[in-house]
């Protein structure tokens, strides 16, 4: 093949797999396309936050607890602040940190999950015993205690929820590695004089990657949920930083007086959750070989 064909080659396969998305794309259910279509509008809405929201993160645009009007959509807060423009921005704050914190965690797990199975030994007992300790603790609580010892902020919780859910992704990303490794052509690999990324990433993590994709989709929504719980409980994402679950505890009292205000951010995080499931549960059947 010369060199003036390759950039032809290139297009052409692109174009194929292009068409084929889009043929499985039209076959999907119709709970797929809504969860694909809730996700879309939920990235735009955190993407463009500053030029959708009509009044800024924190100002105090109003009296406390306006209803709503056409001035303001949704309402104010208790102090006076537009509740629309709060829920906008709370979409980018909650998911870009939930978002962060599961693609860091899937590497940290991740990565010792397909070392430990691929070298064994001592790395794999030594990993999956440390591991093993902290799945006996529930994450909340060990999160709230860390929160507690080392200071409620953003990267602090990122971290936290990234190294206690990375232990998640270790033991999937170690037992779908393990039915792997043993393959003829991993076996090749090593024959041939590979070098260790090669056989991670060119032999491995392809034949890996639809459980851990689903496995992503499932982990995005638990921390998700966690941090709303955490900023819940007064030790997630601090004021006056606009987040989901503490427009739900700064408000919570309103349900008694039969004001939907609380509703609103609370309506906001079981809606995404159930999109990602939806999405997840689709991807999950396509991978896995079954039909109607």
């Amino acid at each position: 093949m010369t060199a003036e064909t390759q950039p032809i080659r290139s297009i052409r396969q692109r174009r194929t797999w292009t068409e084929t998305a889009w043929r499985e794309l039209k076959k999907a259910p119709i709970t797929a396309w809504f969860g694909m279509i809730v996700i879309l509008l939920y990235a735009l809405a955190a993407i463009f936050a500053p030029w959708l929201a009509p009044y800024g993160e924190a100002d105090a645009v109003g009296r406390a607890y306006q209803p709503s009007s056409w001035q303001f959509w949704l309402g104010t807060d208790q102090i006076g602040r537009d509740v629309l423009s709060r829920l906008l921005y709370g979409a980018r704050n909650t998911i870009a940190i939930a978002l962060v914190t599961t693609l860091l965690s899937f590497f940290i797990g991740g990565t010792l999950g397909v070392l430990a199975a691929l070298k064994r030994g001592w790395l794999d007992q030594t990993v999956s015993r440390i591991v093993d300790a902290f799945l006996a603790i529930p994450v909340l609580i060990f999160a709230l205690m860390l929160l507690a010892v080392f200071g409620k902020n953003i990267y602090i919780l990122v971290l936290i929820l990234a190294l206690l859910d990375s232990t998640r992704v270790f033991r999937l990303a170690r037992a779908t590695a393990l039915n792997v490794v043993v393959m003829d052509y991993v076996e090749s690999a090593k024959l041939r004089g590979e070098r260790l990324g090669w056989i991670v990433f060119k032999e491995i993590v392809p034949n890996i990657l639809p459980p851990l994709i689903t496995e992503f989709g499932l982990r995005f929504c638990f921390v998700f949920l966690t941090i709303s719980a955490l900023s819940f409980l007064g030790v997630g994402i601090q004021p006056p930083t606009a987040d989901w679950g503490s427009m739900v505890a700064e408000n919570k009292t309103l349900i008694t007086y039969g004001n939907p205000m609380p509703l609103y951010p609370a309506g906001a995080i079981a809606l995404l959750t159930v999109a990602v499931n939806f999405v997840v549960d689709w991807f999950l059947h396509k991978t896995s070989g079954l039909r109607e």
